[in-house]
């Protein structure tokens, strides 16, 4: 099976999940878009309201900071993949729970195995937590944390893992978007180093 066929497989699954109950109160899911060969994974939380009605990854608020900050590096979305832990959006876009991500994060874990990519950055908080503890690594505040290369071993080559703040903070914190700014060089650095 090629990437497209074994990405269709997965989307079709997430499709037909009903492993939690975020399936009873979504619109659509949302499991993810982008380039199957793509070297940076961005991986955020959970889909929200405008997610949820698109079936598409940050095409809210959110998304189009993503935007502004992929293009301040010269890199076009199209390039990249974007994903989240959950593939439904959690009511009134609450925080998901450890059995909706326990339930969840097989989709992931395979995305990620089929992308392979080079880089993942983990978008805020549960994001990062997760990713620090499928590759073994210790995980602390993501202010501690953020812009930083954590490099680690898989079975299909080395990955750097850089956690970043969501960019829904910035849509209420403009100093966090600054700080995004300065993060995503870190990406294009890192970036310009594996290519």
């Amino acid at each position: 099976m090629n990437k497209e066929e074994e990405m269709q497989r997965i989307i079709s699954r997430i499709k037909d999940c009903r492993k939690c109950d975020l399936w009873k109160s979504r619109l659509n899911p949302v499991p993810g878009e982008g380039s199957l060969d793509a070297e940076i994974l961005f991986i955020g939380e959970a889909p929200g309201y405008n997610e949820d009605k698109q079936g598409r990854p940050f095409v809210g608020r959110a998304g189009k900071i993503l935007d502004e900050l992929l293009e301040s590096i010269g890199i076009d979305r199209s390039k990249v993949y974007i994903a989240n832990i959950l593939k439904c959006r959690p009511p009134d876009n609450r925080d998901p729970d450890v059995d909706e991500i326990n339930a969840c994060i097989e989709y992931l874990d395979r995305q990620i195995e089929i992308i392979q990519p080079k880089i993942i950055s983990p978008l805020g908080r549960f994001a990062c937590e997760y990713i620090f503890k499928k590759y073994g690594l210790k995980y602390d505040k993501i202010s501690k944390m953020h812009g930083k290369i954590f490099k680690v071993n898989t079975l299909f080559g080395s990955i750097s893992i850089i956690p970043l703040y969501h960019p829904a903070v910035a849509t209420y914190n403009p100093m966090i978007k600054n700080q995004l700014l300065e993060d995503f060089k870190t990406i294009k650095t890192s970036e310009l180093n594996i290519c």
